[in-house]
């Protein structure tokens, strides 16, 4: 199981402090949520927290844009430091396209789906898609409560991948924690995003840590 804290959560005034935290925990990534105000009700990190995280930190960048037409500005987040990238199939209009400039740049090439939004969209895509986030809260804010349906989803979403013969990371993003991370890795996820069950704990490392450990114990 990869791990990609949600700097989100996190105390926004030291981020510098948080990202060392998340390689002390033994993190694979920093998880960055870019939102516009527009296709969600929020507005958050931009591109100057981007490239100042990624000058304080070797951990990778795993940036999710929840924004409306990604294609504007995808080039600067790529030049950013993202080293992982993921747009909506929501917002995307030209996704295959989309997706060949972020790998064309060097990063890996994500989609991200809404709850509601089922994972048979990506049939035809797959093939040129490195992962998928899976959206396991209504995206837009961070602490809500995790959506049990979504695990079904990654589970159908790896028997997809294994019948195209499509090597695929599937990552899951909202409300995973120590309560529910077993029953995440066992559905098929390979990645975690952890925001409040990391930075919301009195010891986010040993939070980290633990979260781990229970992936592990579930892992097949």
């Amino acid at each position: 199981m990869l791990l990609s804290p949600s700097i989100l959560a996190a105390d926004l005034a030291d981020l510098k402090s948080a990202a060392e935290l998340c390689l002390r925990g033994g993190a694979d990534f920093i998880h960055v949520d870019v939102m516009d105000g527009h296709f969600v009700p929020n507005l958050t990190i931009g591109l100057p927290v981007i490239e100042a995280l990624a000058a304080v930190t070797r951990l990778p960048l795993e940036v999710h844009l929840m924004v409306s037409n990604p294609d504007r500005l995808l080039d600067e987040y790529l030049q950013a430091g993202a080293a992982w990238l993921s747009v909506h199939w929501e917002a995307s209009t030209h996704l295959d396209r989309t997706l060949n400039r972020i790998r064309d740049a060097g990063a890996r090439a994500g989609v991200a789906l809404n709850p509601a939004t089922p994972v048979e969209v990506l049939a035809d895509i797959l093939p040129a898609v490195d992962y998928v986030m899976l959206m396991s809260v209504n995206p837009g804010f961070s602490g809500q409560p995790f959506l049990p349906y979504v695990m079904t989803k990654a589970s159908r979403l790896r028997e997809m991948a294994r019948q195209g013969e499509t090597e695929i990371t599937i990552a899951m993003d909202g409300g995973v924690g120590a309560d529910n991370i077993g029953q995440v890795v066992e559905s098929g996820v390979d990645l975690c995003v952890a925001g409040s069950a990391v930075f919301g704990q009195e010891d986010p490392i040993a939070a980290m840590r633990e979260l781990r450990r229970l992936a592990e114990v579930a892992s097949p």
